[in-house]
């Protein structure tokens, strides 16, 4: 194995940690750059060196997206801050209808955090982006001082491409529209909180932090006149239909025994006085067509495997004063606001 002349002694990646040298722009950091983020990172775009990536866009519409990342704990049940930071900002810019292209990465290190953690969530990092088909073209790194941070904060940045005929906006729905989900709800949050505070359930909750824009490409072949299309992170599924319902003038009516909930997520919230339709989600969508594609639309999303829970939740109604409704399970009515304070703070 040939060595890189630069650096004659190479990075304590197991016993070692970032010192303040890792963000100075001067060999150190180099060293850093090229023994961890280039070496797990790899591709031919990141490979050019530049503090860009220079790429020819194809044909469409394009998409960006950016996404911050500030988790706690940076390592959970399903996933860590690495893959989270690719699948929130993948599926941000798959809610336009687009197809993912790249993505950028910032990392703000704290002076201390353990290289082998670091290694850890960027080898994370890689999986996640080729598993999605989505490299992590450029990026930047940044050290701060012990104490002025939390180990490490990473912000990704997407780029997409919309096709032609598709119009996908949170300001699209219609009276009668049919509203849909991918599948249960709250699993991430609940994850995150039974090991932020140690908690065990008998069955261990997995968080759902998956890369959506397959299930979106896939749904789109099916019902190109989707209308919304957004992922229930922060604040779960009620805030994001009220989001929805402002956006696009509009009330909206679902039916709490048609959304789904897995019986240890129901039972954990219950436990600590949670809601389920206000805990976050990081593998989930929710979708609003016009109701005559509504079935078809359902049967695409239940045949791809990060669908097969979906269900129809809903309809979107005639409201001046865009309520989210809810018709309980015991045969009553409800108000579904927007969420007020943190529910969960630290929770992508």
């Amino acid at each position: 194995m040939t060595t890189d002349r630069r650096f004659p002694v190479r990075l304590d990646l197991k016993n070692g940690t970032v010192d303040m040298s890792h963000g100075s722009g001067g060999r150190a950091m180099a060293q850093l750059i090229a023994e961890v983020f280039q070496k797990y990172l790899n591709n031919e775009l990141l490979a050019q060196g530049n503090d860009q990536a220079l790429f020819m866009p194809p044909a469409g519409r394009l998409v960006m997206s950016t996404d911050g990342h500030v988790i706690s704990p940076l390592f959970f049940p399903g996933g860590d801050i690495g893959s989270l930071a690719v699948h929130g900002t993948v599926n941000d810019v798959a809610m336009a209808g687009a197809r993912p292209l790249y993505l950028a990465a910032g990392f703000i290190l704290e002076e201390g955090f353990p290289l082998c953690e670091l290694v850890r969530i960027v080898e994370s990092m890689a999986h996640a982006a080729n598993a999605a088909g989505v490299p992590i073209v450029t990026g930047d790194t940044k050290v701060v001082e012990r104490g002025k941070g939390d180990g490490v904060f990473i912000t990704t940045t997407g780029i997409g491409v919309v096709p032609d005929g598709i119009a996908i906006s949170g300001d699209r729905a219609r009276p009668g529209d049919a509203i849909l989900v991918s599948g249960s709800m709250g699993d991430h949050g609940v994850a995150i909180l039974s090991k932020r505070e140690n908690l065990s359930f008998g069955t261990e909750i997995q968080s759902d932090s998956a890369a959506l824009h397959d299930l979106v490409a896939a749904m789109i072949d099916v019902a190109p006149e989707i209308r919304c299309l957004r992922d229930p992170t922060r604040g779960g599924l009620a805030t994001t239909l009220n989001e929805l319902a402002h956006q696009s003038g509009v009330g909206m009516q679902i039916r709490e025994q048609a959304i789904p909930v897995r019986p240890e997520v129901a039972a954990a919230c219950e436990l600590l006085g949670l809601d389920p339709l206000y805990v976050a989600n990081e593998g989930k969508l929710v979708a609003i067509c016009p109701a005559e594609r509504a079935e078809a639309l359902l049967s695409s999303m239940r045949a791809h495997p990060k669908g097969t829970a979906s269900a129809i939740i809903g309809e979107v109604v005639e409201d001046e004063l865009h309520f989210v409704q809810m018709e309980t399970g015991f045969g009553g009515s409800r108000i579904v606001d927007w969420l007020a304070g943190e529910q969960l703070p630290r929770i992508c």
